[in-house]
């Protein structure tokens, strides 16, 4: 699949309008650069943050000739004192097109309105409880739960994940802009979807009340940890399937936890199904911890903006026992869906985590050392890339542990553990997953925002429903791209939250006084 880039817009920039003498003249806001002279529009001022685009033919610098080959305003973004404005000049300065072509929000809306017989070939799983877990503040749901006790206390639990792949054919118009853009981008305040929002937000989003379309991965959970040829330890019985359900509850993060912790009860039909995956999410836990996986917390910042764009607030979002909840059962569910994919030799899209290199991992031994922290005990020797696994996953478990006693250092020891480890990618060959300890793993259940997750469906209903498996070399090519894709995301989700941060302590600072002394990490 060959992937355009529009000319227009990689030479757009964003500009803040100045008044000089009388001209105006847009200066590069993010990177240094010539200054331009720009035509006269009425509906822009000085002070505009603004798109601009260089006169063609040109190097981008000001004419030689007066009055000719002057830049064009394309859009006005806002003002440079706003936050939210700043954060989307910056994903615009980043290449995100911030909008669908015509042509494909049309196929995405007649892909909607005349998808598949809801029905048809199906499996009817409308009647059992069925509930999502998210942020607050989420529009698209890619997956939902429902799980059951069974009789001899083993626990059955049902990952349904929104079925794309009955919307967006392969080399669909949708398609093709689905793949350029690779994944969805998460900025405070903002989302570049990968998909049209009448899929993402709507048609293929597993909101509650609304009959569904799904692909559905069903396994057992026991304690003993039982292992199916396709699954991992604690997972038996899988079965892959496409299916229709009916989601009775939207449930958030904060929502969960006060059940949990009895602060909120949880109503019906859903409530012994939450009991339920949260009693073999924890086995599921149990048994992560056994097989050596890492053991890294993060805390996400969460900023608040008001009416008029200001960020006026943030808080760390860490992970607690819901976020934990859904994180293991869809753990599950990739291993069971990536180890049938390898069992049947599918071209697929496997998620690579390689092993840590013997001289990082003694680094961080020695610096975790230095700080008091305890450290796990070392093979004489050169490790093996195995025991550098273990060992990083050990330091893991102790660096959390000694978070949890002292109170202190979660981000910086976090961020050293996280440093010593190798940045996952997506690769056509199964290579095993070292910071989960799984020898087969994939990315299946965020379809609507992550590409890889597409490529992952379409090989699995072309085993379980017949459907044409992905190219091979296609797939090979889609690994480098797609990783590329998603170090670029992860880029501008960094350096929006540099700036929803700067914005803030600017803030706090004129409130608060200039003097002001923080401490903390």
């Amino acid at each position: 699949m060959s992937v355009e880039t529009s000319e227009a817009a990689a030479t757009a920039r964003v500009a803040v309008l100045e008044r000089r003498g009388k001209f105006l003249v847009a200066e590069p806001f993010f990177e240094r650069g010539p200054r331009l002279v720009v035509s006269a529009d009425r509906r822009f001022s000085a002070g505009d943050l603004v798109v601009v685009r260089p006169p063609s033919g040109t190097d981008g610098r000001a004419p030689r000739s007066r009055g000719r080959g002057r830049a064009t305003l394309a859009r006005r973004l806002g003002r440079p004192e706003v936050a939210r404005d700043v954060i989307e000049a910056l994903m615009v300065d980043r290449g995100l097109r911030r909008s669908f072509e015509p042509v494909v929000e049309q196929e995405a809306r007649e892909a909607g309105e005349s998808g598949p017989d809801l029905q048809s070939g199906r499996r009817d799983l409308r009647s059992l409880p069925t509930f999502t877990i998210d942020p607050p503040s989420a529009r698209d749901f890619d997956d939902a739960i429902s799980a059951r006790q069974a009789a001899d206390g083993s626990w059955r639990v049902w990952v349904h994940i929104a079925d794309v792949s009955a919307y967006v054919k392969p080399r669909s118009l949708v398609d093709r802009e689905a793949y350029r853009r690779g994944t969805s981008v998460y900025v405070p305040g903002a989302v570049e979807p990968m998909l049209p929002g009448q899929l993402s937000n709507h048609v293929c989003s597993l909101v509650p009340g609304q009959e569904r379309m799904t692909v559905t991965v069903e396994f057992s959970v026991t304690e003993q940890g039982v292992a199916a040829a396709a699954g991992g330890p604690g997972v038996a019985k899988a079965a892959f399937y496409r299916s229709a359900i009916r989601s009775d509850q939207r449930l958030d993060y904060p929502q969960v936890d006060r059940i949990f912790t009895g602060r909120e009860r949880a109503g019906e039909p859903w409530g012994e199904a939450l009991a339920a995956a949260r009693a073999a999410a924890a086995a599921l836990e149990r048994r992560r911890a056994q097989r050596a996986a890492l053991a890294v917390d993060s805390a996400e910042p969460e900023f608040s903006f008001d009416r008029a764009g200001n960020v006026v607030g943030a808080q760390a979002v860490t992970q607690s026992e819901s976020h934990r909840l859904i994180e293991h059962l869809m753990i599950a569910a990739n291993e069971q869906v990536a180890g049938l994919l390898q069992e049947r030799r599918v071209p697929t899209l496997y998620r690579v985590h390689e092993r840590p290199d013997d001289p990082v991992v003694l680094r961080l031994l020695e610096q975790l050392a230095s700080l008091g922290v305890p450290t796990p005990a070392v093979p004489r020797g050169h490790l093996t890339p195995q025991q550098a696994a273990d060992v990083v996953a050990e330091a893991s478990h102790l660096v959390s542990g000694w978070v949890a006693r002292t109170g202190r250092g979660a981000s910086a020891l976090n961020s050293l553990v996280l440093r010593s480890l190798k940045q996952a990618y997506y690769d056509h060959r199964n290579l095993g997953h070292a910071g989960l300890a799984s020898p087969n793993y994939c990315h299946f259940t965020s379809p609507i925002r992550r590409y890889p997750d597409l490529i992952c469906h379409r090989a699995l209903l072309s085993v379980v429903a017949g459907g044409p498996a992905p190219e091979a070399s296609w797939v090979a090519s889609a690994g480098p791209w797609t990783s590329a894709r998603e170090r670029e995301a992860m880029t501008i989700e960094r350096d929006a939250d540099g700036v929803a941060r700067c914005f803030l302590l600017e803030r706090t600072l004129y409130e608060s006084g200039w003097e002001t002394e923080f401490e903390g990490e």
